[in-house]
């Protein structure tokens, strides 16, 4: 597995993550013995970039993957967020970046974690109440303090990227980029690049619509988190659908899955960095295989020409998580 460098830190990761997110929830059941077995699997592999949060499960990824890091030699590059408030409290706010917040939160996943610094610590989402000024000043706290080694952001603006990246060097922006979502190659990329940050690529998979595995809400757990967003519905999952169905026939001309298409595609962009995430070895085989999958430009025209930018019908949340997205 190749690995590059993160932003401008001198850390080294693998091109290719692994989102740990489906682990604790969103997708349907999991167990940790299969987890586990996948993040073994996954280091077996060359993939040494591990993306969790503090509201997965809430708490069970980051415990999870402390007990997985626990004692092993050479210790996985680990990336965490703070930010979501997961509360039974109906007046708590949903997005918390208050200075007092954000150290109780970084205390909390290197406890989880079991470490003594985190790698790469992204601010979730961007409290709309504070400037992102206040909250990239705090982690450039914790930097100094030793329990930071990089910093991060997720899903903003171009805008306030600059802004954030002025207080102190941001080394990842993450957002959903894909096949299906390429808005940031409007404005967030082209600063990324600029500015040089790493763009940490989730949902590289259209959480799996793309795989052709999924055409819609059917089959899908009850409490499965896709049932609520808009592409995976009614006419919207139709149209998508044939879109895959088309990235289908290519990647059998060229010999592998739509997933593998779709992975080497972004693996061919410079400083994109695809976190793919899965709990299933095999999964986590076909997606590391993309790796060594070379496009041709002519490929890539293909591709990019049956997904242009906006291709895919329906928005990428729902409203509520529209609304949390710093545009």
């Amino acid at each position: 597995m190749k690995h590059v460098e993160l932003g401008r830190t001198g850390l080294k990761v693998s091109a290719l993550g692994l989102g740990c997110m489906g682990m604790s929830e969103n997708y349907g059941p999991s167990t940790d013995a299969e987890s586990l077995a996948t993040l073994t699997r996954a280091i077996e592999l060359g993939i040494d970039f591990l993306d969790t949060a503090d509201s997965y499960g809430p708490h069970h990824n980051e415990e999870l993957i402390g007990r997985f890091i626990s004692g092993r030699r050479g210790r996985p590059v680990v990336a965490t967020k703070f930010g979501f408030v997961r509360s039974a409290d109906p007046d708590a706010p949903s997005i918390d970046n208050s200075p007092s917040y954000i150290r109780k939160a970084c205390e909390g996943s290197l406890r989880r974690l079991g470490i003594d610094a985190i790698d790469l610590y992204y601010a979730h989402r961007i409290d709309p109440l504070r400037p992102v000024e206040e909250t990239v000043g705090t982690l450039a706290e914790l930097v100094r303090e030793g329990k930071v080694r990089a910093l991060g952001l997720s899903e903003v603006s171009a805008a306030t990227l600059r802004r954030a990246a002025a207080v102190y060097p941001i080394a990842a922006l993450q957002s959903e980029y894909s096949l299906w979502a390429r808005d940031a190659e409007r404005e967030v990329l082209p600063a990324c690049r600029e500015l040089g940050i790493s763009f940490v690529a989730f949902a590289p998979l259209g959480r799996g619509f793309l795989t052709g595995a999924i055409r819609g809400t059917d089959g899908l757990a009850a409490d499965d988190y896709r049932r609520q967003l808009p592409r995976f519905q009614g006419g919207a999952a139709v149209h998508n659908a044939r879109l895959v169905a088309a990235l289908e026939r290519l990647a059998a001309r060229r010999g592998c899955s739509a997933a593998q298409l779709a992975v080497s595609w972004l693996l061919s962009k410079p400083g994109v960095i695809p976190i793919p995430g899965t709990r299933r070895i095999g999964r986590l085989e076909e997606n590391c295989a993309a790796a060594d999958i070379v496009l041709s430009n002519d490929e890539r025209a293909a591709i990019e020409a049956l997904f242009p930018i906006g291709a895919a019908a329906g928005e990428r949340y729902d409203a509520d998580g529209m609304r949390q997205v710093n545009g």
